[in-house]
Order: C-alpha cells, then sequence, then structure tokens
C-alpha cells in the first residue's frame, strides 16, 4: 500500500466526491468527508517523510513507463505543498460544520461538500502530476469545483463573483493550454521530465518563446499578480466563510508551484532569467502588486475584502522573491507560499467564526468584538502580527529570508520599499485591533464565543503560525532542500 501513496492522495478525495451522494444526513456527510481528508492529510505526511529520507519518488500509472504513461512524481517542492492544501483543507472542513449551518441552505450543504472535495482532489492532482496536460486537466478539476463554492454565498453578488472568476479563469486556462500545446508540439512529449530534457533543444526558436509567453500570463490569471488580480477580491467578499479560508491558504499557492515548476524545472533558469526580461518584469509587477494591494486594503469597510487585497500585496512579496532568480530568493518565496497559507488559513477561518456570530464581515460590525469574542480577535491579532512580519511569527522568517536575499543582490532601494510595506500592512490591521477593541460594544450584547469545536481547528493555525515562526528547522530545511534541487536541475 505504501509503493500507491502518490496515487491515493488524489484518488481518496476524488471518489470521497461522488460518494457524497449516498450520503443524505448532513452530519453523517461531514463525517465522511472529514474522513476522507483527515486520510489525504497522513498520506501527505509519509510522502514527505519519505521524500526527506530517500528523495523524489516516481509513481507510474498502469505500471507504463513515461512517457508512453503518466507518471506522478513526488519531491520536496510538492510534497511540502500537499501537507499544506491536506492539512489546511481538514482544518476548514472541521469548522465548516458549524459555518455552512449558518451560511448555507439545507439543499446546498451537499453541493458544497461535493465541490470542496472535488476542488481538494484538483489541487493535489495539480501538485502529485508529472505530466503537462494533467495539469491543465487537474486545473480544470479545481477551477470548476471553485466556481461553484464560489456561487454558494448566500449573498447575490456571488454569482456575479463567480461569474467573473470563470470568465477570468476560463482565460488563463485556455492561456495555459496555448502553451503546453506548443511545447508538445515542439517536443513530442508532455512528461514533465522529458519537457526538461528536450526544451533546450529547441530554446532559441519563435514557438517556444511564444510558449512560454502563453504560459506566463495564463498561470499569472490564476496566481491572481497584479493586475491580473481583478477576480479575486469579490470571489474571497462573496464566496462562503469557510471556501474564502481554503482558497486564500491554498489555491494561489498551487499557482505559484506551476510557476516555479515550469520556469525553474521545466524551461530553466537560462531561458527564463537570460534570454527573457523575467527578473524587471516579476520585479516591478511585484512591487505593483505590494504597493496596489496594501493601499487599497486600507481604505476597505469589508474585513473581507481588506484580506483580500492583503493576499494580492502578499503574492507581490512572493513574486519579487521570484524575480531574483537566486536560491536564497527562491528560498524566501517557498517560505512565504507556505507561511501565507498558515497566516491567511488563520485569519479567514477566524472571520468566518464571527461572521458565524454577528452575522456581517462589515468592519463597522466589529465594535467591541475584543470582549464579546476574545479567543477569535486574539487568533485575528496574532494573524495580523503574522502578516506584518512581527518576530516569532511565521511572517517575520519569510520576510527575513526576502530582506536576505535582496541585500545578497545588492538591492537596498528594493529593501527600503519592502519594510515601508510593512507599515502600510500595520495600518489596516490596526484598523481591525481599533474597532475591535478600543470602541465599545452595543448596549445589551454579551460576551458569546463560537462552539469549542469551531475555535479549535482555528487556534491550531494560530499556533502553527506561532511555533513555525520560532522553530523553523521544518519550513527552512524543505525550503532550502527545494530551491538547492532546482537549481541543482541547471548545475
Amino acid at each position: 500500500m505504501l509503493a500507491h501513496l502518490p496515487i491515493l492522495q488524489v484518488i481518496v478525495p476524488l471518489m470521497a466526491a461522488p460518494a457524497c451522494l449516498l450520503l443524505r444526513p448532513t452530519r453523517l456527510l461531514w463525517l465522511f468527508c472529514m474522513m476522507a481528508c483527515g486520510l489525504a492529510f497522513a498520506i501527505s505526511l509519509l510522502l514527505i517523510a519519505q521524500v526527506i529520507d530517500s528523495g523524489p519518488i516516481v509513481y507510474q500509472l498502469g505500471g507504463w513507463q513515461a512517457p508512453w504513461g503518466i507518471e506522478y512524481r513526488i519531491d520536496a517542492l510538492n510534497a511540502f505543498l500537499l501537507v499544506l492544501v491536506s492539512g489546511v483543507g481538514t482544518l476548514v472542513l472541521w469548522a465548516a460544520q458549524y459555518s455552512i449551518e449558518r451560511e448555507l441552505p439545507e439543499q446546498s450543504q451537499l453541493y458544497f461538500y461535493i465541490a470542496y472535495l472535488l476542488c481538494m482532489a484538483g489541487l493535489m492532482g495539480i501538485l502529485a502530476t508529472g505530466d503537462a496536460f494533467n495539469v491543465f486537466v487537474f486545473l480544470e478539476i479545481s477551477s470548476l469545483a471553485t466556481y461553484t463554492l464560489v456561487g454558494l454565498g448566500k449573498d447575490r453578488r456571488a454569482l456575479w463573483a463567480s461569474y467573473q472568476y470563470l470568465i477570468m479563469g476560463t482565460i488563463g486556462a485556455t492561456f495555459i493550454l496555448i502553451g503546453i500545446g506548443l511545447m508538445y508540439m515542439m517536443t513530442g512529449t508532455l512528461n514533465m521530465h522529458d519537457l526538461a530534457q528536450r526544451l533546450p533543444e529547441v530554446a532559441h526558436t519563435r514557438t517556444l518563446f511564444t510558449a512560454f509567453a502563453f504560459f506566463s500570463v495564463g498561470v499569472c490569471l490564476k496566481l491572481a499578480v497584479f493586475p491580473l488580480h481583478l477576480w479575486l477580491p469579490n470571489a474571497y467578499a462573496y464566496a462562503p466563510s469557510v471556501v474564502t479560508a481554503f482558497l486564500a491558504a491554498t489555491a494561489t499557492k498551487v499557482a505559484l508551484y506551476v510557476m516555479l515548476r515550469f520556469v525553474f524545472d521545466i524551461y530553466g533558469v537560462t531561458f527564463s532569467f537570460e534570454h527573457l526580461p523575467l527578473q524587471k518584469i516579476h520585479l516591478m509587477l511585484g512591487l505593483a502588486g505590494i504597493f496596489a494591494g496594501s493601499l487599497i486594503a486600507i481604505y476597505q469597510t469589508n474585513v473581507k475584502r481588506l484580506l483580500a487585497y492583503s493576499s494580492v500585496a502578499q503574492i507581490g512579496y512572493m513574486i519579487l522573491g521570484f524575480s531574483l532568480a537566486s536560491e536564497l530568493g527562491l528560498v524566501a518565496t517557498l517560505l512565504h507560499m507556505f507561511n501565507h497559507g498558515l497566516m491567511k488559513g488563520a485569519l479567514f477561518l477566524a472571520l468566518a467564526a464571527v461572521v458565524y456570530r454577528i452575522g456581517s464581515a462589515e468592519l463597522s460590525q466589529f465594535k467591541g468584538l475584543g470582549q464579546r469574542m476574545p479567543l477569535t480577535m486574539a487568533a485575528i491579532v496574532v494573524g495580523g502580527l503574522s502578516l506584518i512580519g512581527v518576530p516569532l511569527t511565521v511572517g517575520f522568517v519569510s520576510k527575513w529570508y526576502l530582506v536576505l536575499a535582496l541585500l545578497e543582490q545588492g538591492w537596498w532601494p528594493v529593501v527600503v520599499l519592502v519594510l515601508l510595506s510593512s507599515m502600510l500592512a500595520v495600518i489596516y490591521v490596526w484598523r481591525i485591533v481599533e474597532v475591535a477593541y478600543f470602541q465599545p460594544p452595543e448596549p445589551g450584547t454579551q460576551r458569546e464565543e463560537v462552539p469549542m469545536g469551531f475555535l479549535l481547528p482555528v487556534w491550531i493555525l494560530v499556533f502553527a503560525n506561532i511555533y513555525l515562526g520560532i522553530d523553523t528547522r521544518f519550513t527552512v530545511g524543505i525550503a532550502e532542500m527545494t530551491a538547492q534541487g532546482l537549481f541543482g536541475v541547471q548545475g
């Protein structure tokens, strides 16, 4: 059974999704989905332990050798993210038993669980597969499920947000498919390992440059890189709260994984950063995203939208580290990719608890929440501190490595800009703290926390934000191993 872990990682949630149709009582349905997600998380832990112990895992489907058959290839990079996706997915679903009771009508809850498992299976399929076309297939599975999840929001604007996401997501997927098709036309293979071997032979052809352009723009749309982020604020603001928590922690990270995998592992550093002006383009996009996202977040009156624009800014940090094209810059990007998933998972899940109790994510409704919901608001404060990059949180670790990578390149002005952008994060986090702790609650309101079953997954993520901010051996170790592997491919 251990030999089949790579395929079981995807098959378990994929097969559990249609099985939900046989389970009508909501409580039983939730328990079944929790078992599926928990099993996927356990598999991801076994996979990363195996990768650390004995190196990359290659699994050939049906016993067919690549490139004739499809293979799953698990290394430090995707094993790292499989832990994040399955772990956060399990914790969010734990809290979902309470949240969706308030936010979704009973007849929609079955569709929520089916779409949730399909989305999770699609994301993990993207991470696990070693076949370029399968990346597109799993991308569409996760995307279609995501459009459904966003559209389930009780606000009618959720349908518009879902439609907007559908249009932009379809454009992005089409661009990705065109890029993959052109690569196949030039090499005759879809296996990623084979592509990495064959693409250097056609590196100077116009077709390959065109393929790279289409693929990059498509992935940047999925990743919500500024200014291709327009789908993200509405999708996060109007989706059910637990859906927002899951997507914010996982979906954009998987899109960034696809970019890293193709740029560093398949096209190669030489082609991407020496033959093309990718460094300058991503440097400008990263800085623009950091400041545009942070500035817009400051003026938001809805906390979901505030944190959504904050995500645009945080993606900018990842793109900035990516643009350095150095081993330390890649370590910073990988750390922030994982750590941001923990931050936003904790923040949006705590926000889901607020919505569960007060029925709104409007900042004006947060008056006195520090007294009414002290544990929930404390979780939001810790998540906010991590977002700013305060020491002893995972956010500090990410930004520390980013600053080190910038100093290694001698980019002092960019370091100053990164520090200034952190001050902008202080402003929008402080707005939440000020209303919750320094404005009195409405007369007659009482202290009323959410159920303990809702608080536990929130605080597990909060604890992860603190623990992994103090003990960085796991995250930094995996990030360094991954960066060395990606650059070692070129060496």
